[in-house]
């Protein structure tokens, strides 16, 4: 038994440490507001903290920490992605979730699994030989494996071909993972306030105050708060912020929904995610197995679970594991994707200065938050975008340089 839980056992009272700071009033003014309290907006508050000295930063959340959609996706963890901007933004990202657990002193469960992005048509296969390419170009671990390889990486796949889709191939990328989402938002939360952050929850942010076309602080639910600078990062609530801030965003806002099974005995190690049956798939550490599929067709600003998502999704999973028919689901949600044309991020400048912008996730932020966090730091501190972000300006849809990201995003589309 370790000695910490032997000693808590035995001792009638022992200090228990406080994630957070006990809750206290909103002072007047501050540096840098950061709407949203999910995983990018604490990422954002810890770097700014860390890396630039900047302490005196107010997260704001109209719900609680981390309830949003960082509570609500399955934890994927890739940088396979299709074009170079964004196989470069998201290895980096994979770079500092390797060392986040040791960095920030948090067990946040990552593990590499390996991820296939299985293919049914000789189309999806040109499609997984170009990201291959583009991705061994960049540095990053992708290749194109046929069905031997398949059946060595995961022997429970049903690679018949009386089947709807047979598979066909698959890129695989060694370096996917999942890792513990909560624990992502909680460690960034407790090391950006021991630096002299504040959060506040269940602080509504109600209007974008502004000046000369400079932003100037943000009207709350408890109230008035002048800013030096504001950070918008709150997912599927994108565009209605940035309507209060006075400019329009590209962006549709849809649920995606994600469901989770009884525990199994361990099973299946990659991640497997099918674009034409749109699926993906992964087992926790407990055994769960953590299941999502498209987005839903329609345009809501809403979190409900539907019956016709969760059916589809089993028939399409039989057919990747037929023996899975008798298992029971647990639990079952929906997030708010708030998805660009081009299926990339929005991130940076905005026409209101001072404003910044976290936007356009779609399917996709989890993964992103340590490299999002860090950038949208180093622009926040310095006034200007680095050249990691610069593909991700919100102008590029009104100069036609999109990114054409659709043909990575799994089977958010």
């Amino acid at each position: 038994m370790p000695f910490g839980l032997l000693k808590y056992g035995l001792l009638p009272r022992y200090p228990v440490r406080r994630q957070l700071p006990a809750d206290r009033d909103l002072k007047p003014a501050y540096d840098v507001v950061i709407i949203g309290a999910g995983g990018h907006g604490l990422a954002t508050a810890y770097y700014l903290a860390r890396d630039w000295g900047i302490t005196d930063v107010c997260v704001l959340d109209k719900g609680y920490l981390a309830g949003g959609n960082t509570a609500r996706n399955t934890a994927i963890i890739r940088s396979n992605y299709l074009t170079p901007e964004g196989v470069r933004f998201y290895d980096e990202s994979v770079r500092l979730f390797r060392t986040f657990s040791n960095d920030l002193g948090y067990n946040i469960l990552y593990s590499e699994r390996g991820h296939l992005t299985l293919a049914h048509t000789d189309a999806a296969l040109r499609t997984m030989r170009w990201r291959a390419e583009v991705n061994k170009h960049m540095g990053v671990d992708s290749e194109l494996v046929f069905l031997d390889d398949i059946a060595r990486l995961c022997p429970p796949l049903n690679l018949s071909d009386d089947v709807r889709y047979p598979i066909l191939g698959a890129l695989y990328h060694a370096p996917g993972a999942i890792a513990r989402h909560d624990a992502v938002a909680w460690a960034y939360a407790r090391e950006a306030a021991n630096r002299g952050v504040e959060i506040h929850q269940r602080t509504e942010v109600t209007g974008i105050r502004q000046s000369d076309g400079r932003v100037t602080g943000v009207e709350t639910t408890r109230g008035p708060v002048a800013a030096g600078r504001v950070v918008q990062a709150v997912a599927g609530s994108s565009s209605l912020l940035a309507a209060m801030a006075g400019f329009r965003l590209p962006i549709r806002t849809i649920p995606l929904q994600a469901c989770v099974s009884q525990p199994l005995k361990p099973f299946l190690d990659p991640i497997v995610v099918s674009g034409s049956l749109h699926v993906y798939v992964s087992q926790t550490p407990r055994g769960e197995l953590v299941m999502g599929g498209t987005t839903d067709p329609y345009a809501l600003y809403g979190t409900r679970s539907t019956l016709a998502f969760k059916e589809t999704l089993m028939a399409d999973l039989l057919e990747l594991f037929p023996f899975l028919s008798e298992a029971k689901l647990l639990r079952q949600w929906a997030g708010m994707t708030d998805m660009t044309p081009d299926f990339a991020p929005v991130m940076g400048l905005t026409p209101l200065e001072d404003y910044f912008i976290d936007a356009g996730w779609g399917t996709w932020g989890f993964k992103a938050t340590p490299v999002c966090g860090k950038r949208m730091a180093e622009t926040v501190a310095r006034g200007e975008v680095p050249d990691i972000l610069e593909p991700f300006r919100l102008s590029r849809f009104r100069d036609f340089v999109q990114l054409g990201e659709k043909g990575a995003a799994a089977v958010g589309h």
